[in-house]
């Protein structure tokens, strides 16, 4: 499998790519000034964090045929929250690009944040888009069987607004449950939950990343979003999680980072894969 890393800004790098040229993006970019990186000194937040998103967003939609998925989080300081996902959302909306219902990754946040009067914060949003209809996709790639089957607990409300249980008559004289064939893979929905704590994120060389994200998180969206043998782009590669993760399961990746510190990491985690 090809397993391309890239060193310099990733916006630069996008643009000498044709459109359309990958099966899908995903990636998790700087959060606002979360982090320093190292001697890069990033400290963009606010709507200035949101601009320099946008337009690397709108890139990965070019080169991109297929999905485009972004972890993103803001900042709570001074009991107040940026907002910084939603107004990326918002602006995105505004340029005129296909957003997606955004699904969240679900991780246990840090025991006592949240603040003296605030919840904990258990989940990070996924800012998804495409160009329309998804050319490939498994949506059930990582689901698991139905929880109930025909006649079982589940029930709906009809037009009128009344509550309906499986099974119901039918004019025709058959049951709903007689009509309703449960699928084998139920679909996973659009919340992701992955355990992190205790080293569980997959790989120790992703610790050397100020920021990563756990191999869980990927595994899903490549094993749904981009077929066998097909091409998956992280922009903000990092440890090369997304990379390392797309060689297991048969795709190919390209990935960018602007520090070469991160090249290595990328090209420890391809080898660890490798063995």
């Amino acid at each position: 499998m090809k397993n391309e890393i890239l060193t310099g800004d990733c916006l630069e790098e996008m643009r000498k790519m044709p459109d359309k040229s990958v099966d899908l993006v995903f990636t998790s970019p700087p959060y606002e000034d979360c982090r320093l990186y190292g001697d890069l000194g990033f400290c963009l937040k606010g709507q200035a964090w949101v601009d320099w998103c946008v337009e690397r967003y709108v890139e990965c939609v070019r080169v991109c045929r297929g999905l485009v998925a972004w972890v993103v989080e803001g900042r709570t300081a001074k009991f107040q929250w940026t907002a910084s996902p939603a107004l990326l959302m918002a602006d995105l909306h505004r340029k005129g690009i296909k957003l997606r219902k955004p699904p969240v990754y679900r991780r246990f946040g840090i025991c006592g944040s949240g603040g003296p009067d605030w919840l904990r914060n258990d989940f990070e949003f996924i800012v998804c888009a495409s160009q329309g209809r998804l050319p490939w996709s498994d949506n059930v790639a990582c689901g698991s069987p139905p929880k109930y089957g025909p006649g079982g607990a589940m029930s709906h409300r009809m037009r009128d607004g009344t509550r309906k249980t499986n099974p119901g008559r039918r004019k025709d004289g058959k049951t709903e449950d007689q009509n309703y064939k449960a699928p084998k893979i139920a679909n996973p929905g659009n919340v992701i939950t992955c355990s992190v704590g205790g080293g569980r994120i997959g790989s120790k060389i992703a610790h050397e990343n100020e920021a990563p994200f756990p191999e869980k998180l990927a595994e899903f969206f490549v094993r749904s979003f981009c077929p066998q043998g097909g091409v998956v782009l992280d922009p903000f590669s990092g440890s090369g999680t997304t990379a390392a993760v797309a060689k297991r399961f048969g795709r190919n990746s390209i990935s960018i980072d602007i520090r070469e510190s991160q090249a290595e990491l990328h090209h420890r985690r391809i080898e660890e894969v490798s063995q």
